[in-house]
């Protein structure tokens, strides 16, 4: 039964501590196997006056956002067809790839590219896995179905996909996309 212990200053609110009892555990299971249920994460608050480094006290830098609501965030966006809200999530130099599609740096270019090949989708989400690459941006897949209208109207569901963001610094620097749109097409 591993237990974890973080010593934290405080400063932190409810969610961004629940936030890291769920992220110890489960950098735990990466490599003891053990269930959830048998982890044990404690987090020890520190204040700021019982606290130095360089002779100096310190407080806690403020928390990152959830890079998985930023991520849910940008997909409510772009499927209300808010591109200027969807625009503000995306960082300089962002760039994005899809099937089939050269990368792309722009929404604009997106929506010219998607133009041609169907007239509305919509996503289901089955899950969304956020994670910590070895670098600095955070990892968030998502993945589920995909809806919609074919260019003459007609109606297509059940497409699968997978998403895959990079986020630094709160902003989406890089979207990848698989789906079996294609083949759906082809189909039809």
């Amino acid at each position: 039964m591993p237990i974890v212990e973080l010593h934290l200053l405080q400063g932190y609110g409810s969610e961004e501590k629940r936030r890291l009892h769920d992220g110890l555990t489960d950098a735990v299971r990466l490599v003891v196997p053990a269930l959830p249920d048998a982890i044990t994460v404690l987090i020890h608050e520190m204040e700021p006056d019982n606290y130095s480094r360089g002779r100096k006290h310190r407080v806690g830098a403020p928390a990152l956002k959830d890079p998985g609501n930023i991520v849910k965030r940008y997909l409510k966006a772009m499927e209300a067809r808010d591109f200027d809200s969807a625009r503000s999530m995306l960082g300089e130099g962002f760039s994005m790839q899809f099937p089939g599609a050269e990368p792309m740096a722009s929404l604009k270019e997106l929506l010219d590219w998607a133009g041609p090949r169907y007239r509305i989708v919509k996503k289901t989400y089955d899950g969304f896995d956020v994670m910590q690459s070895s670098g600095p941006e955070a990892l968030v897949y998502c993945r589920g179905n995909l809806s919609g209208e074919w260019p003459d109207g007609t109606a297509f569901d059940s497409i699968r996909f997978i998403d895959r963001f990079e986020i630094e610094g709160e902003k989406i620097m890089r979207q990848d996309v698989w789906n079996d749109i294609a083949e759906a097409r082809a189909k039809a």
